[in-house]
């Protein structure tokens, strides 16, 4: 038996859990071509960092005790003995009465009798063979070995995903390659007698594909690769062809696109029927009801209502859970992180949980969330004028009145959904 009309966090954890259990491989790349990648192992530093005692800015290195005195009015000389530079270390230790110029990130020599410490070069000046000091030398210029990273301690962990700091931090740690998952396969079938490709005149009844498009748009940035993509009638045997032709192709997850209603001609709805092993049907939300979760013949399949909004927020919001499971993804997905903000007028109350497409804007009194004029799941071009998603849960009797918190899901994934 499947689960029928589950919330949207009971269908969130049922596709997560789906993935998890359907773990991608992995490969080994080079860490600069890791960008944006799932990693699948622990990395230690193999080297500190610093690798010694280095300088946090241009001066002159010298015992703390030798550079205490110097003021404006009193400065100290010390002989000038040598300098350091970043990758040119000075080689000797400094000893009484003695500096050494150091650049910023150079190695700071060893004392022989003491602390050594930095006086910036703004507060000395060079004469003939000595540094003249005008403020005494500071041992908190000096950047202790290890400081930033320390040999053997492990940074990055399984399910990490490696952005710019994390490439730059792995390749500051000494690793010339990572083992990464493997990009998802993903396939996009779009159903439907009505569609007709952009750049051709639509007859009577017909609208240009934009969910294909949009979907394998989404998918791509999103860090899957495309396996298949195209559109079919709303004709089941169709829909079953090109569903196998995904699945030789390798897929991880297959996406389909409308026909998954109650209408007379919904091929996606009696290949379930007829073949599918369903593990839930339809989902409390809005946009979204129709949503639908089965596995043919081994191949996951997750049925997308056909309204433009619809299968794009079922995308960001339950697509993305399977897939960022199957990768092995440990760091909160950007789509859940729970953020707060005010309302500006009343939400209507439902029966269902609602992603109401909303404007986010932040001022000196907090973040505020304006709800789009026109929440029909057929108008595409809300996703476009909004930047959020404000999810309004299900609470019966109560009216959204206007400055009442309410949580967002980011529409461009960077930030996600709690309760209002």
């Amino acid at each position: 038996m499947y689960e029928h009309d589950v919330s949207p966090d009971r269908a969130f954890a049922l596709l997560w859990d789906a993935g998890a259990a359907a773990p991608v491989g992995a490969e080994r790349l080079p860490v600069g071509e890791a960008l944006g990648r799932v990693l699948r192992e622990e990395l230690a530093s193999l080297v500190d960092r610093p690798p010694g005692d280095d300088s946090a800015l241009d001066g002159y290195a010298c015992h703390v005790a030798d550079g205490a005195p110097a003021s404006l009015d009193r400065p100290v000389s010390l002989r000038l003995v040598g300098r350091s530079h970043a990758g040119a270390p000075f080689r000797g230790t400094i000893g009484r009465g003695e500096a050494v110029y150091v650049a910023t990130g150079a190695l700071v020599p060893r004392g022989e009798a003491g602390e050594v410490g930095v006086v910036g070069v703004e507060h000395a000046r060079e004469e003939a063979g000595a540094v003249v000091l005008t403020r005494p030398a500071s041992a908190g210029a000096v950047r202790a070995r290890g400081r930033d990273l320390r040999a053997g301690e492990v940074y990055l962990r399984p399910g990490d995903e490696l952005g710019p700091v994390q490439v730059g931090l792995a390749a500051g740690m000494g690793h010339a390659e990572v083992t990464v998952a493997r990009r998802p396969r993903v396939a996009v079938v779009s159903t439907g007698d009505e569609l007709v490709k952009p750049g051709t005149v639509p007859g009577p009844g017909e609208v240009y594909e934009s969910n294909l498009p949009t979907l394998v748009a989404e998918a791509r940035l999103g860090g899957c690769d495309v396996v298949w993509a195209g559109n079919v009638r709303d004709d089941p045997a169709a829909l079953a062809r090109a569903l196998d032709e995904a699945q030789a192709a390798g897929a991880d997850l297959a996406l389909t696109v409308g026909g998954v209603s109650m209408g007379e001609r919904e091929p996606v709805r009696t290949v379930l029927e007829e073949e599918g092993e369903v593990v839930f049907r339809r989902v409390t939300a809005r946009p979204g009801g129709p949503l639908t979760f089965f596995r043919r013949r081994g191949l996951s399949v997750l049925a997308l209502p056909g309204n433009p909004v619809s299968s794009l927020v079922c995308f960001r919001l339950f697509a993305r859970a399977y897939l960022d499971a199957c990768l092995g993804r440990t760091d909160p997905p950007p789509y859940r992180v729970r953020v707060r903000a005010r309302l500006t007028h009343d939400l209507r109350p439902d029966a269902r949980t609602v992603f109401h497409r909303a404007t986010l804007s932040v001022d000196e009194r907090g973040a505020t969330v304006t709800p789009y004029r026109d929440q029909s799941s057929a108008v595409s071009r809300s996703l476009h004028e909004s930047s959020c998603l404000a999810v309004a849960r299900r609470r019966a009797g109560r009216r959204g009145g206007g400055g009442d918190p309410v949580p967002l899901a980011m529409t461009e994934g960077e930030a996600g959904t709690g309760e209002a």
